[in-house]
Formats: C-alpha cells, structure tokens, sequence
C-alpha cells in the first residue's frame, strides 16, 4: 500500500466521522432544543 493512497483513506475515514457524528448530534440536539443545538453545533466546530 503506498504512502497516498494511505494518508487518503485517512482523511476519508475522518470526514466521514465527523460528519455521522455532526448527525447524530444534530438529531439528538433537535429532538431537545433548538438552543440547545445551536450549543451542540459550536462545540463540534471547537473540537
């Protein structure tokens, strides 16, 4: 496997990470609070 092709995969991996777990947090914050929610977005973007 070459060096690239690895560190891609990576990245990959990670985007898609991120972005279930934005989901999920939105959808758990949604069914709460919109206020809530709102503090649930910026502390995603923090982390």
């Amino acid at each position: 496997m070459s060096p690239l092709w690895w560190t891609f995969l990576m990245i990959t991996f990670i985007i898609v990470f991120m972005l279930l777990m934005s989901i999920l947090y939105f959808n758990l914050d949604n069914k709460m609070n919109m206020s809530i929610n709102l503090k649930g977005c910026k502390t995603i973007w923090k982390w």
